[in-house]
């Protein structure tokens, strides 16, 4: 079966959604890029990962939904999303609305995601 990078983009969301750290941490290469107006630019798996634990100590709550997911090229896909969620420590609710560009190399792991946000949170 031909890899299918929006398949593969609905099954790492899910990973997400699901707070599954040992899944999420699986899916990014050693050498992957994490660019977003949100944490600026991050370089490599442990870098990302730190990042993402402490965006969901302030956010556990998140709530994620796609409402659109696209294959781009064979080893690339996009994604149009909304999160909501409310900071842990302050109650400030967040809502962001975006999309992001994933690319995956031969192996099926992610190696760039570029995250747009279509406003300022």
């Amino acid at each position: 079966m031909a890899f299918d990078p929006a398949e593969e983009i609905e099954r790492f969301h899910a990973a997400i959604n699901a707070l599954d750290f040992p899944a999420i941490e699986a899916y990014f290469a050693e050498d992957a890029t994490y660019v977003s107006n949100g944490v600026g630019s991050l370089a490599g798996r442990a870098e990302i990962m730190a990042a993402f634990r402490r965006y969901f100590d302030d956010y556990p709550d998140q709530t994620a939904e796609n409402s659109l997911v696209e294959t781009l090229t064979p080893l690339s896909g996009r994604s149009v999303w909304s999160v909501r969620a409310t900071h842990s420590k302050s109650g400030k609710p967040l809502i962001r609305e975006g999309e992001e560009t994933i690319t995956f190399n031969a192996e099926g792991r992610v190696t760039r995601v570029d995250v747009t946000d279509y406003q300022e949170f």
